[in-house]
């Protein structure tokens, strides 16, 4: 067997889905890709038993076959050589000679059919939406996700699916994002939750633009197919918390400030925090924000005021200054209001500017203010 494929091309869909093989796999074999050719197209497979990543590409091939050849030595080659041309030779005792303009690699591949079958898309759903509303999505989410695996419900993010729009949900407890998009319709009221893994190879793998993809699920997976990239994943089989009653129903005193100086200012702040609860104490009275932070061990302390808009008591709260900043850069928009009610509810950043598709809320949980 024998095809022939560019170096650069061939790399840079490599990478794509390399993420996905485990560093300490159980089977040796999931330390591979699989390759499979049929009719001038090459397929590459990778998976780690939970997640099944494919790219395709065009490459000259004049016949048909598989072929399992160690990732890490693949793309350790690749990536030192320049874009050319490379001739793949693949006989029948599974030796691949790879030969470039200037040289002759061998490597050692393995039998296709011992490489794990792909879990069968039967009895799914389908509904279609644009690749960067995928991307946005999981890049305002998989932040707020937790890593606690006593409660694996939390370790990935809630997709909840009517024929109104859909909603992508994640918490670890201390903050939560609700992300909504109504471009996309699904075919009926569901829920799945998705894994952060797959959601990370998925963000970089995807352009962010309006190509079409096509998403499918059933009771034990998602699939999620662009064209040349195609993904698999096994979904988390657990109850999600039901996060609409941690959102308070009423949050009277809004404060608008601008998102940047915000960031900025708690950036700043923060650095003279405890390093443990990084607590920043926010003192809003009138159209003035001040923020405090204290590290009583260190005799570290560090206090700014900025301008703002304020409509309600003044009030005296404390959060996580590294929670907050997450918050504000998963949001574009240039202003951002903060919903309060009492120094112990949780407060809801919310952006002034946001895109006709989507709806946008975070919330975080306060800390108990240092008397």
């Amino acid at each position: 067997m024998k095809f022939i494929v560019s170096s650069s091309a061939l790399l840079k869909q490599l990478q794509h889905i390399s993420g996905v093989i485990s560093t300490n796999t159980v089977l040796p074999i999931l330390e591979d890709f699989l390759f499979e050719i049929e009719k001038n197209k090459l397929t590459v497979v990778a998976t780690d038993l939970e997640t099944v990543m494919k790219i395709h590409i065009d490459i000259e091939a004049r016949d048909s076959g598989k072929i399992c050849i160690p990732a890490k030595i693949l793309i350790d080659s690749l990536k030192n050589l320049p874009d050319q041309p490379l001739t793949f030779t693949i006989d029948k005792n599974f030796s691949v000679e790879i030969t470039s303009d200037n040289g002759k690699y061998k490597v050692m591949g393995e039998n296709p059919d011992n490489f794990p079958k792909e879990p069968a898309a039967d009895d799914t759903n389908m509904f279609t939406m644009s690749s960067s509303a995928l991307v946005t999505a999981i890049n305002k989410t998989l932040f707020a996700v937790s890593n606690d695996d006593l409660r694996p419900a939390m370790t990935g993010v809630l997709f909840e699916l009517d024929k109104k729009g859909l909603t992508f949900v994640a918490t670890d407890a201390h903050r939560l994002v609700k992300y909504r998009r109504i471009d996309v319709s699904c075919p009926e009221k569901s829920s799945l939750i998705v894994p952060k893994k797959p959601l990370n190879l998925l963000k970089s793998a995807l352009p962010d633009n309006e190509d079409e993809l096509k998403v499918s699920y059933n009771s034990n997976h998602l699939f999620v197919d662009h064209g040349t990239t195609e993904m698999v994943c096994r979904l988390i089989d657990a109850r999600f918390p039901d996060y609409k009653v941690v959102i308070p129903a009423e949050n009277p005193y809004k404060m608008t400030v601008s998102r940047t100086d915000f960031q900025n200012a708690l950036r700043r702040v923060s650095v003279f925090s405890n390093k443990s609860t990084n607590q920043v104490a926010l003192s809003i009275s009138g159209a003035e924000l001040q923020l405090a932070a204290q590290d009583v061990d260190f005799s570290f302390e560090g206090n700014e005021r900025m301008s703002c808009r304020y409509e309600g008591e003044d009030i005296q709260i404390a959060f996580n200054a590294k929670f907050l900043i997450e918050l504000l850069s998963a949001t574009p928009s240039s202003e951002v209001v903060l919903e309060l009610s009492t120094p112990t509810k949780a407060g809801i950043l919310l952006p002034v500017e946001k895109d006709e598709d989507e709806e946008l809320l975070m919330l975080a949980m306060p800390l108990m203010l240092n008397q």
